[in-house]
């Protein structure tokens, strides 16, 4: 019997509870996945590209184990979902990993973090049912958080900052393609595509910076995908039982944890009035829209 059956016995509310705290896991696993490219500067030379390359080739392996210990079978209704999700997923990953390489770690992970504000413009215009005024009103407050918390008057014009926007961007429509996704596929069918024709990808276009690792590079490849695929196969699963809009804010405590634990892990300047001003607005989206969604469960 496999999670979604087992889940599907619980009580509405506490499900939606679940997925709540699956997408909150994700964030944690992402931002741990990050921490260890920027750990991995010091001792080894890593392309972005096989960071990605490395996390994608993982999960392809970790979703065949999973499908081979359940028997199961895969059911792919609608390819064009399935392809839109890997095509934008891709992107949205290497653009977030060339951000953590070119900037600082809290800045690639809190412009990363825009993605809702796209995400809330996308599904307004896109899905009748998730037209929602407070979602709106609470994405709005979620940015001025991102904002107050990016400080714009200490950011030194940077184009390098380009990339982590666009990571932001292209998962607002990874986000968007999962969602509407979940209508037909299940987790697994999702995964096991996003994975392999990631990984195809991925290869075909940066293949040249893709090499046998030695010991100390593997270490830091493997854990970082180790978080990457855990923080993916946990969104993946969170999304289900969560709005798009929604699951975007909760996913954002990630910038609570960019900013908190930045000046340890690192060293950049530690968050301001403005900055913890930002984290309070970000959190009170959270809660607003988490207890609301589960009010009306």
């Amino acid at each position: 019997m496999n999670a979604p059956s087992l889940l599907a016995k619980l009580p509405s509310r506490l499900i939606v509870i679940l997925g709540c705290l699956s997408i909150l896991a994700s964030a944690v696993f992402f931002y741990i996945s990050t921490v260890f490219i920027r750990r991995a500067e010091a001792e080894v030379a890593i392309d972005a590209s096989f960071f990605v390359f490395f996390r994608f080739i993982m999960g392809f392996f970790v979703i065949c184990g999973i499908l081979i210990l359940q028997r199961r079978s895969l059911k792919p209704l609608r390819y064009n979902l399935l392809v839109g999700r890997t095509v934008f997923n891709c992107i949205a990953v290497f653009c977030f990993y060339r951000a953590v390489t070119v900037t600082s770690l809290a800045e690639a992970n809190i412009l990363n973090m825009t993605y809702p504000i796209f995400l809330a413009i996308l599904s307004w215009f896109l899905l009748k049912e998730q037209r929602d005024l407070v979602a709106i009103i609470m994405v709005g407050v979620a940015f001025s958080g991102i904002w107050l918390i990016l400080s714009p008057g200490s950011i030194a014009p940077n184009l390098q900052n380009l990339w982590g926007l666009a990571s932001g961007i292209s998962a607002s429509l990874a986000i968007l393609y999962l969602n509407i996704s979940r209508q037909y596929h299940d987790t697994e069918t999702i995964l096991f595509y996003m994975f392999g024709l990631g990984s195809i990808i991925i290869f075909c276009l940066f293949y040249e910076r893709i090499f046998w690792p030695n010991t100390i590079e593997f270490k830091y490849l493997f854990l970082c995908a180790v978080f990457g695929v855990g923080g993916q196969y946990l969104l993946t699963i969170g999304f289900r039982y969560v709005t798009a809009v929604e699951g975007a804010i909760l996913s954002s405590v990630r910038i609570l944890m960019a900013a908190i634990l930045g000046p340890w892990i690192a060293f950049d300047p530690p968050l301001g009035v403005a900055g913890w001003i930002g984290a309070i607005l970000i959190f009170l989206a959270n809660v607003v829209l988490a207890f609301r969604k589960t009010g009306n469960a």
